[in-house]
């Protein structure tokens, strides 16, 4: 472990030498990429040096004691401190994954069910809005498609972080873990006989990117524009607003209505569009690498059941960790808290556990 510490802090002082020079912030993209690195090594930096220092408050206790028995009474603390700062290098120097720091485009499509998954599907929109809310993050429907009954056949969503999140601590970070099938019992509003019911939506949490992130060549498009349906104000069914564009090599479809101008739809069109290719870049690029370590928490797999919100009981269970809480209406109230930090731990446990750990 202290090699590869060592490794680090050689590259952490080049970069410190480097982001002293005038001349690097010419290129504001370069002082940026930087920067960026710089911050990610600060923690391991100040860590280590802590360590240290711990290290040497051992070494001096043990030669005072002999002279004076009192100074042992210091090496119990000192030898735990140093236990818990080996643990927290160990976990820094686990390796990031690149897209925490990310925004997200959050998909909400209604499956098994019919008209009680779309309410659930609305239940869930409600949730994240109130999660981001609670977390200070900005929020942006981009594109929706209503029922009946007031839920929804599927929405997208886009969660903005508030200025610039720290090395890990952004949007993508908390939510990745939502991608999944969430599962509903409850007595549906439609019946009239009292019965439990099953229902389930699905989740897809991509990391939004950025147009330099993905290239995109104009010539692999075909966008086809038509006349919007449902509810949207005067324009809606006397123009053809909404926009569907299709990547021909991929296959990714992508249609939007919600704005009343075309532009504005191809915009939000092609922003969902760019997430997708991302994801879909990155999953390829997983497959290819022998030794990527598959997380047993982040798997972005759309079939794998990974909630169930029972309403009778009031109860919500994580099907990957275990957890399981008696706050159901608070869950959906936007207290995400606890079941997202069950995720956390348990991948990070999964990781210290890996290979080379």
């Amino acid at each position: 472990m202290f090699e590869a510490i060592e490794e680090l802090l050689v590259e952490y002082g080049e970069l410190e030498a480097r982001l002293a020079d005038p001349a690097v912030h010419a290129d504001q993209a370069l002082a940026r990429k930087l920067g960026k690195r710089y911050a990610e090594l600060t923690p391991i930096a100040e860590t280590y040096k802590s360590h240290q220092a711990n290290a040497q408050d051992i070494e001096a206790a043990r030669e005072l004691a002999a002279e004076d028995p009192s100074f042992a009474e210091e090496l119990p603390a000192l030898q735990a401190r140093k236990g818990e700062l080996e643990g927290k290098l160990q976990q820094l120097l686990i390796p990031r994954d690149p897209n925490d720091e990310k925004d997200v485009i959050l998909e909400i499509k209604a499956g098994e069910g019919g008209q009680e998954s779309m309410l659930f599907a609305g239940d869930l929109l409600r949730m994240y809005l109130r999660f981001a809310e609670r977390q200070g993050w900005k929020t942006e429907l981009i594109e929706s498609t209503d029922s009946d009954l007031g839920g929804y056949k599927d929405v997208s969503l886009a969660v903005k972080w508030r200025g610039t999140p720290q090395p890990g601590e952004g949007i993508w970070a908390r939510l990745k873990y939502e991608g999944g099938v969430h599962r509903v019992q409850r007595v549906p509003v439609t019946e009239s006989q009292g019965r439990i019911h099953t229902s389930a939506a699905g989740v897809l949490v991509l990391p939004e990117a950025e147009e330099v992130e993905v290239e995109i060549n104009q010539n692999d498009l075909r966008i086809d524009v038509f006349r919007s349906s449902g509810p949207g104000g005067q324009s809606v069914n006397t123009t053809d607003s909404a926009v569907r564009i299709t990547h021909l090599p991929t296959g990714v479809v992508v249609s939007c209505q919600n704005e009343k101008s075309q532009l504005q739809n191809k915009e939000s069109a092609m922003r969902i569009l760019r997430a997708r290719l991302l994801a879909f870049a990155q999953e390829e690029a997983e497959k290819e690498a022998s030794d990527v370590r598959k997380s047993q928490i982040r798997t972005m797999d759309r079939s794998e059941r990974i909630r169930t919100y029972n309403f009778p009981e009031n109860r919500l269970s994580d099907h990957r960790t275990g957890f399981k809480s008696y706050n159901l209406d608070q869950v959906l109230d936007g207290d995400l808290d606890g079941v997202i930090q069950s995720c956390v731990d348990a991948d990070l446990a999964a990781k210290l556990a890996g290979p080379g750990n």
